[in-house]
C-alpha cells in the first residue's frame, strides 16, 4: 500500500486542509511516496500553533531550551539508518555520501543545541554611558519565523536552517523542500518523540508557490527565511520579499547576486549569522545603588 505523509502542526500530525496530496519521487523518478499537498489554511494553523508556543518556549531558561534539542539529536542518531536511506533517494548520493551527510546534519544539530545558553554572553553585554546608570543589551527572539527550506540539501540544509530559529527561543512554521520532503517528514516524527512542545517547530509539505506568499504576507509571522526560495518553481524571492514588507518582517534573502538565488554550500563551518538574522537586541537602564 503506497503511503501518504502528514503534516506536523502544533506537536501533532494532521492532514491537510484541503485533502490533497502530491507524489514524491527519488533522484530516477521512481515512486516513493505520497506527501500531503499544504495550503494556506495549513500555514495559517502552523502559524497558530507557533504563536502559542512561543511564550513557553521563549520563556524557557537557555540551558533548558538546550537540553531539548540535544534530546532531538539523540533521537535523530537513533533513526540514522532512516535518514540514510531517505537522503540517499532523494539526493541521488551514494549510501557512504549518505551516511556523511547524516554526520553532518546530526552534528549541525548539536553544534547549535549548545549555543542555546551562550547567546547572551557573546551576542549581550553592558555598555558604557555618562551618568549613574548600568545599560545592559540582551539579545532576545524576534517570535515567530517562517522557514523556506532548501530545496536541493534535503536534510542538511534543513537543518542549517532550521536549528538556528529555534535555539535563541523563536518558533518556526518551515515549508520543506517541495521536491525532496521525505526527510523533513522523518525529522518531524523525530522532534514528535522528543522533548520539543507541540507548536515550537511546524513542519508543511507542498508547492512552495502555493503556500510561500501567505506565509511571506502573513501579519503574525514576525521574520522569514528565503533560502530555499533558490530553485523553487514558479518562485521570486523579490516578491516575497515585498509582500514581507508589509508588516516590517526581518528578512534573510536566499544566497546568490541579485535576482539569481542559489543554494550555499551547506558543508562550510556555520556561523552565527543565521542566528542574530532572528534576534533583537533589548536595552536596560537601570539606576546605580549607592
Amino acid at each position: 500500500m503506497r503511503k501518504t505523509y502528514k503534516l506536523y502542526i502544533g506537536g501533532k500530525f494532521p492532514r491537510s486542509e484541503s485533502g490533497r496530496s502530491y507524489e514524491v519521487v527519488d533522484s530516477r523518478g521512481r515512486f516513493l511516496a505520497n506527501a500531503a499537498q499544504g495550503s494556506r489554511k495549513d500555514a495559517r494553523d502552523a502559524v497558530v500553533a507557533a504563536r502559542g508556543a512561543f511564550g513557553g518556549w521563549a520563556g524557557a531558561t537557555a540551558y533548558n531550551r538546550g537540553q531539548v534539542l540535544y534530546r532531538v539529536a539523540e533521537v535523530m542518531e537513533g533513526r540514522r539508518d532512516q535518514f540514510v536511506a531517505e537522503v540517499r533517494a532523494s539526493e541521488g548520493v551514494t549510501e557512504r555520501r549518505a551516511e556523511t551527510i547524516v554526520s553532518e546534519a546530526i552534528d549541525r544539530w548539536v553544534w547549535y543545541a549548545g549555543w542555546t545558553d551562550k547567546l547572551a554572553q557573546i551576542l549581550g553585554g553592558l555598555n558604557p554611558v555618562a551618568g549613574p546608570y548600568f545599560d545592559i543589551s540582551a539579545p532576545e527572539p524576534t517570535g515567530v519565523v517562517a522557514v523556506l527550506a532548501p530545496q536541493g540539501s534535503s536534510l542538511l540544509g534543513l537543518v542549517s536552517v532550521l536549528a538556528p530559529v529555534v535555539c535563541s527561543g523563536n518558533t518556526a512554521v518551515v515549508l520543506t523542500s517541495e521536491r525532496r520532503p521525505l526527510p523533513a517528514v522523518t525529522l518531524s516524527e523525530a522532534l514528535a518523540t522528543s522533548d520539543v512542545p507541540g507548536g515550537v517547530i511546524n513542519l508543511i509539505t507542498g508547492r512552495t508557490a502555493e503556500v510561500a506568499p501567505w506565509l511571506a504576507s502573513h501579519r503574525d509571522v514576525n521574520a522569514i527565511d528565503l533560502t530555499g526560495a533558490a530553485d523553487a518553481e514558479g518562485v521570486s524571492w523579490g516578491d516575497l520579499e515585498l509582500a514581507a514588507a508589509e508588516n516590517l518582517k526581518r528578512v534573510l534573502r536566499p544566497a546568490g547576486e541579485g535576482s539569481d538565488a542559489v543554494e550555499p554550500d551547506w558543508s562550510r563551518t556555520p556561523d552565527l549569522a543565521r542566528v542574530t538574522a532572528f534576534l533583537e537586541t533589548k536595552t536596560v537602564w537601570h539606576p546605580k545603588g549607592r
